[in-house]
């Protein structure tokens, strides 16, 4: 039974790929854990974009972030003691990172310092944070994954208020991933890869959290949902990592588009750009790409809030 017209296809490009200067394939700690104990030369992640227009990716196993020019050309901002996955940049400059082994990390971007910002919830490590979102507010949602699954559903999802309040939401989640907020504060869209699943966690005034619920069911898979980005109509974009494609759910979750990875099934994250932010930028983590593909609808604007 089909529920839905197929959706349009959207095909993609090679932005430009890690130089090979960077690329030095072995095992490390995160690979054994994550990647089923292969060598591999880098895992890209956290695509973001500044207020220049150049894009922020960080390189989870070797502990490095990158910035790349609007021409496709790579520079190593900092490498350091970590594996940094989810990358923000705050209205007021300074680069969030989430750590999955250091909990979440401040980058200067002018030195490559890294230094901590939070590292444990009441003494406690995080089980190994993921990815994260600013709301217009300043308030700043995460994801904290660590190897839960369906075997153990009771990843969670954080609230961090400027003045330093945290408080968990939800911490019943089978692999909570990608994160974003809707631009009135008033939902919260999450990837929760290991079910197959967008979960819709609604933010009440009294800040009870109450009736989630099942954004979308997706169709399965060696992998799962992943990155997440809105569009400006509300249109919701899901990286499902295994299987090489972006998928554009309308705001009522009815697949519109398919964006289909040139260089192979590991589309991890992405992020918005250029002068209309009609280009949407993909990390393709497995090949060490940045894949980019041209839409019609732009990209919620990032920094609006700071306007």
């Amino acid at each position: 039974m089909t529920f839905f017209s197929p959706p349009r296809r959207i095909e993609t490009s090679i932005f430009t790929r890690l130089p090979d200067q960077f690329r030095k394939p072995r095992r490390t700690a995160w690979a054994d854990a994550n990647q089923g104990g292969r060598e591999i030369d880098s895992f890209l992640e956290g695509p973001s974009f500044d207020r220049q227009g150049r894009l922020y990716v960080t390189d989870i196993p070797y502990g490095r972030i990158f910035r790349v020019s609007e021409v496709g050309e790579w520079e190593l901002v900092s490498e350091y003691d970590g594996w940094p996955n989810g990358l923000k940049i705050h209205r007021d400059g300074r680069v969030f990172i989430t750590d999955y082994k250091r909990g979440i990390m401040l980058l200067d971007p002018a030195t490559g310092k890294v230094t901590p910002y939070l590292e444990t919830a009441a003494s406690e490590s995080f089980k190994g944070v993921n990815d994260l979102v600013f709301a217009p507010s300043g308030n700043l949602y995460f994801t904290d994954q660590g190897q839960t699954g369906m075997h153990d559903p009771s990843g969670r999802v954080w609230k961090l208020t400027p003045d330093g309040r945290l408080t968990c939401l939800l911490n019943t989640i089978p692999s909570p991933n990608g994160i974003v907020v809707d631009p009135e504060e008033s939902f919260l869209l999450v990837a929760v890869t290991r079910a197959n699943q967008i979960w819709r966690v609604p933010l009440p005034a009294s800040g009870l959290t109450t009736k989630v619920g099942i954004f979308s069911h997706l169709h399965g898979g060696p992998g799962g949902p992943d990155g997440l980005a809105l569009d400006s109509g509300g249109s919701l974009l899901v990286c499902h990592t295994g299987f090489g494609s972006i998928w554009r759910l309308s705001p009522l979750a009815e697949p519109l588009d398919r964006i289909v990875s040139c260089a192979g099934v590991g589309t991890t994250n992405l992020a918005f750009g250029g002068p209309e932010r009609k280009s949407l930028f993909i990390t393709e983590s497995r090949t060490g790409t940045l894949l980019r593909a041209e839409l019609d609808t732009p990209g919620l604007a990032m920094f609006s809030h700071a306007e």
